[in-house]
């Protein structure tokens, strides 16, 4: 197999050959080791390299060559190896140009120049940016063949983008492939979608359960009981399977979908600390869950919880499939929803048109696309930038006269920057409209409503609490949100009322002992990812502190 490419541009030849002897030395074994004196040279490199199919891991580029800024070949090498990571170097001056880079070229980041020794600076910064880099798919792979306006295909699609899973997707209608495939197995368009795998096994119409069990996830718990059992696998129940299985607890995650929550479907996280040039909500997940699974915790994919009880001092868990799980602390980091459109045709077209979330399948099946994004906080607005690589034109949508009222500023300032992207004020959806597929929406201004022709609609509106399996069990605040802490009602450091214990519940406990809350679930949480991770690893403090008390 040929060994991927790492690419060193620099005009300056002593740099040029200090930077290859540095790349060799480490990553020879491993990666093919290529350099270029100019933009030129390079992006020719980048088209032979394109036309052979070989991957490429990284590119390190100086941002001041004649000719070619670094920022220009990066933008211009992204067409070409998008899956690359981009490395601009820089001078002590240049920190201007290192922002257009993050801005224009979407590099993952930038390095001060010069180095010495490699060892402190370029190869921790090198090895990270490879850990998460994957070689695409080979087209060989598992395969998905499908109806791009089905809702089962869709969620087939999604459920393996979100487990960052690589499938190469067969559309029945424009791809002959399909068909021919569909031929061998005997099987009609009637019963899409299928999935065959790598050694040739065909699953029809598969449910979720199914795919997982197929390609390697786990959904059933090695052990009867764990020190701590986490439900919902975002950042904050992430964040906890790393503190608790690196401190020794036996750990079990249990994630109804796929690891991430809401921020794995992020296509750029910018202001998360310690990333200063973002990264993808996919990178953030691979990292955590590599890492929590490195420490030895259990990851159950997908496996939902439907209810629980209590043992005490456990609380027993019951999974979907009819098995239980004793958990001596419990941490409940479910996160929430975005709140479903309830408009007339917006149900039927979930999945063809209408989506919740925007991942790269969704950007790339409307690419030149009418694309319109409704919601007015940071997702809503990192979903609108992301597409608008894809779409013809991007639509904001806000309820409001003020996007800087719900939006961070540095999102507001890059949609009023882009071309592609428009914002409507005061305007709200009152309607999907379309049979198979979407194809418009009526739009409420005020009193007026129209009509407008739509490809594609992105609903980023309001939050609803996973916690229903929780009911008549632990307590929960008007709109179910957990409540924990001081706000279960305590007054002057002693115990609610209807607390059974002799002591007042910790920070983060909920009314049962022993059961948690964190991240965007908990009543009064800071709904960012930091704030949410920092639950998470504070939520094992307090496990820890509940168990000594037994």
């Amino acid at each position: 197999m040929t060994k991927p490419a790492l690419m060193a541009v620099d005009d300056d030849e002593p740099v040029l050959t200090a930077v290859e002897r540095d790349l060799r030395a480490r990553y020879a074994e491993h990666y093919q080791v290529y350099t270029a004196s100019s933009g030129e040279q390079a992006l020719d490199l980048l088209r032979r390299l394109r036309l052979r199919e070989d991957p490429v891991a990284l590119l390190l580029v100086d941002q001041r060559m004649p000719g070619m800024s670094g920022v220009e070949l990066l933008a211009a090498a992204r067409k070409l190896h998008p899956d690359a990571r981009r490395v601009l170097l820089t001078a002590y001056a240049d920190t201007d140009a290192a922002i257009r880079a993050i801005n224009d070229a979407d590099v993952q980041h930038y390095l001060l120049k010069p180095w010495d020794p490699p060892e402190d600076r370029l190869y921790p910064v090198l090895d990270d940016l490879l850990q998460t880099w994957r070689p695409p798919p080979p087209v060989a792979n598992l395969r998905v063949i499908g109806d791009r306006w089905s809702q089962t295909s869709h969620a087939v699609r999604e459920f393996l983008a979100r487990n960052l899973v690589p499938y190469h997707w067969l559309d029945v209608e424009t791809d002959a492939k399909a068909r021919e495939l569909l031929d061998v197995a005997q099987l009609d368009a009637g019963a899409l979608p299928v999935v065959v795998l790598d050694d040739g096994e065909v699953l029809v119409q598969p449910d979720l359960h199914q795919v997982g069990a197929r390609i390697g996830l786990r959904a059933r718990a090695e052990r009867p009981g764990y020190d701590l059992v986490v439900v919902g696998a975002g950042p904050a129940g992430l964040a906890a399977a790393v503190y608790g299985a690196s401190e020794g607890l036996s750990t079990l995650v249990v994630e109804c979908s796929a690891p991430g929550g809401q921020a794995g479907t992020s296509s750029r996280i910018e202001n998360y600390l310690g990333f200063p040039v973002g990264l993808s909500g996919a990178d953030l997940t691979m990292r955590a869950r590599e890492q929590a699974i490195r420490f030895g915790a259990e990851l159950l994919v997908p496996a939902e919880v439907v209810g629980v009880r209590r043992a005490d001092p456990y609380t027993v868990v019951a999974l979907q499939d009819g098995s239980e799980v004793s958990a001596s602390t419990l941490l409940v980091a479910t996160g929430v929803n975005y709140r479903t459109l309830d408009v007339p045709g917006a149900a039927g077209l979930t999945g063809v048109g209408v989506y919740y979330g925007a991942g790269r399948a969704e950007g790339v099946d409307h690419q030149g696309d009418r694309v319109f994004v409704v919601g007015g906080g940071n997702s809503a607005g990192q979903a609108a930038l992301f597409l608008s690589q894809f779409a013809a034109s991007v639509t904001v949508l806000i309820r409001g006269a003020d996007l800087g009222a719900t939006m961070s500023r540095y999102l507001v300032d890059r949609l009023v920057a882009s071309e592609k992207i428009t914002v409507e004020q005061r305007t709200e959806v009152a309607g999907a409209l379309g049979t198979r597929r979407l194809e418009g929406l009526r739009l409420r201004t005020g009193t007026e409503e129209r009509e407008t022709p739509a490809d594609a609609l992105f609903v980023f509106i309001g939050q609803a609490p996973r916690t229903s399996w929780l009911d008549g069990v632990v307590r929960r605040d008007e709109r179910g949100f957990l409540l924990t802490g001081t706000d279960l009602g305590t007054d002057g450091g002693t115990a609610p009322a209807d607390w059974p214990l002799p002591v007042p519940p910790l920070p983060l406990e909920t009314s049962v002992p022993g059961v948690f809350a964190a991240g965007d679930v908990r009543h009064g949480s800071g709904t960012r990812i930091a704030s949410a991770v920092g639950e998470g690893a504070m939520a094992v403090r307090f496990a820890h502190q509940r168990l000594s008390t037994r």
